[in-house]
């Protein structure tokens, strides 16, 4: 029987990104390694990983993007998830949904769901309506996202490579978080401060 684990899900602030660098290639480097198809290759190196988790702490500072982490009791970073804001002008309301990672030794546990559940606020606070991601055609997480209420807009073959090299198919989602009202859409709302909650 699987045991669930108290997690928190929390936006990282500016200031903090890019001294968690090291925690997050960790569960970035753990994915690859367990095969997951987040745009690297095996062998990663922590290298790799590191300066990947640097450009995108250089974009939370920057205000591009919005990155959450899943934190157990101890404050250790067990999963994460990224909103992507900066998009082209006629897209305001827009936001890209990358990089959702759980570390193996929280998976099943409802981390994923969580930060998907709280990612939505976070867009609806950010003034972004409409969500897009693709993830790895008949994976566990296409099964979740279309439970988690995404609408699949459908996959295309040979799209990527798996970490080993093998090509792998790509299904597109998207999920409507509210009815689109023109240049109002694109406004944002006050960004949300405090933790939605935690993962009982």
């Amino acid at each position: 029987m699987t045991t669930t684990v108290p997690h928190r899900v929390r936006v990282l602030a500016p200031g903090e990104a890019a001294a968690r660098v090291p925690d997050l290639a960790d569960v970035l480097i753990d994915c690859v390694e367990g095969g997951a198809s987040v745009s690297f290759m095996l062998p990663m190196s922590r290298a790799t990983a590191e300066a990947f988790w640097r450009q995108v702490a250089d974009g939370v500072v920057a205000g591009e993007r919005i990155v959450l982490v899943a934190e157990d009791a101890q404050g250790r970073i067990d999963g994460t998830v990224q909103l992507v804001l900066a998009q082209p002008e006629n897209q305001p309301h827009r936001a890209d949904v990358a990089k959702m990672l759980v570390h193996r030794r929280a998976r099943r546990r409802g981390v994923a769901r969580l930060m998907l559940d709280t990612l939505d606020q976070h867009a609806l606070a950010a003034g972004k309506s409409v969500l897009v991601l693709d993830t790895v055609t008949g994976s566990n997480a296409e099964r979740l996202y279309a439970r988690a209420g995404w609408q699949r807009v459908g996959s295309i073959p040979n799209y990527a490579l798996m970490p080993d090299g093998a090509p792998c198919a790509t299904t597109y989602f998207h999920k409507q978080l509210a009815p689109l009202r023109g240049r109002e859409q694109g406004q944002a709302r006050a960004p949300i401060t405090t933790p939605p909650g935690d993962n009982a």
